[in-house]
């Protein structure tokens, strides 16, 4: 009898919905997914992304959630097409939704079950215009098989653990900030103007240097040229002496 070949499953590397509802949305998921990436760029084993499928039941595609971002401690860098949770090995240990009007249900009910379920360290659950959640920034904490509430400073801003960054609401944006050292982790668009700044600030130093050093370069040879004419003049003065002394 011949040997039946299982079917390999196809797990799809998008759900067809969009990256964000809004302009707002979509900036401050990007800005996350930079400034988390930059902060873990030296540890190898700290994976972190966002809006990719992830699928957490090996054998059925229809089993899958798309974090708006997430990180994940324990497994390598690299691109990929979708996470298998299975083949990973690790679930998310901090996820970060950027609420909609769209996403606002699931957000607060089946995605915060879900990742209850799988082990998620820290929900974290943040509303760039304020038309949906209240307070616009809320988050929650696996203890002992519960998500209980991450306590919420006089400003609104929270301390996630598990990344040792401080979430604090800047305009409709969500700034992260390093416990340790009170460093500001910068979005895209303000790495590349401190890079601009940067780069200005080296122009404008060398320029600076070129001018010292021609400055002084000029000044040397005035310098030679005075030298000069003093000797010219010494020699004149001692030519006249010998002629008055001769006669």
């Amino acid at each position: 009898m011949p040997e039946t070949r299982q079917r390999e499953v196809y797990y799809p590397e998008s759900d067809g919905k969009p990256l964000a509802e809004s302009d707002f949305h979509f900036e401050v998921i990007i800005d996350l997914i930079h400034a988390l990436q930059a902060r873990y760029a030296g540890q190898p084993d700290v994976y972190v992304t966002g809006n990719l499928l992830l699928y957490y039941v090996e054998g059925d595609p229809r089993k899958s959630v798309s974090p708006d971002v997430f990180v994940t401690w324990g497994i390598s860098k690299g691109r990929r097409k979708n996470y298998l949770l299975w083949k990973e090995g690790r679930a998310p240990g901090f996820v970060i939704e950027v609420t909609s009007d769209t996403t606002r249900s699931e957000d607060l009910g089946k995605k915060k079950e879900l990742y209850l379920r799988l082990g998620v360290e820290e929900y974290i659950l943040f509303d760039p215009l304020g038309d949906y959640l209240h307070p616009r920034l809320q988050g929650h904490r696996l203890v002992l098989g519960r998500y209980q509430p991450i306590p919420l400073e006089a400003d609104g801003s929270m301390l996630s653990r598990t990344t040792g960054l401080w979430l604090r609401i800047e305009g409709e944006n969500l700034r992260l900030i390093d416990e340790a050292t009170g460093e500001r982790l910068l979005f895209a668009e303000e790495e590349r103007a401190a890079r601009l700044e940067e780069r200005a600030a080296r122009l404008e130093e060398r320029a600076a240097r070129l001018a010292a050093e021609r400055e002084a370069k000029a000044a040397g040879e005035r310098a030679e040229q005075e030298a000069k004419a003093r000797r010219a003049l010494e020699e004149e003065i001692e030519r006249l002496r010998r002629e008055l002394g001769r006669s």
